[in-house]
């Protein structure tokens, strides 16, 4: 059983910043593409970051140039680092990814989609 864990979230004041870090756990061999979503209340969930195997990034407009997408192989772990934080990114961030159990799924490219738990935001001051 693969499992996502999300961390680093938390209260932050307008203007600062908070890294979220999201760890596979459990029978992983590797992860293959990976995305934060959030979701505010009354809103609807929506991609913030994407990266794919090979590092490549995309962005929602809302956090172009503010937020930024890596990940650590060895580790198994994704991140989003977040700067100049706004009230508007206040919501709940989960944490996405493809996962490949083993490694003859990774051969076939057999994926399972996982889903952390999700980590609260709040930006206030």
């Amino acid at each position: 059983q693969v499992q996502l864990v999300e961390s680093g979230g938390g209260l932050v004041q307008p203007g600062g910043s908070l890294r979220l870090s999201c760890a596979a756990s459990g029978s992983i061999f590797s992860i293959n593409a990976a995305g934060w979503y959030r979701q505010a209340p009354g809103k609807q969930r929506e991609l913030v970051a994407h990266i794919t195997a090979d590092g490549s990034t995309n962005y929602a407009d809302s956090v172009k140039g503010r937020f930024t997408i890596s990940r650590d192989n060895a580790k198994n772990t994704v991140y989003l680092q977040m700067n100049s934080l706004k009230p508007e990114d206040t919501a709940v961030y989960y944490c996405n990814a493809d996962v490949y159990p083993d490694y003859v799924d990774y051969v076939h490219d057999r994926y399972r989609e996982v889903w952390g738990q999700g980590t609260l935001v709040t930006v206030s001051s």
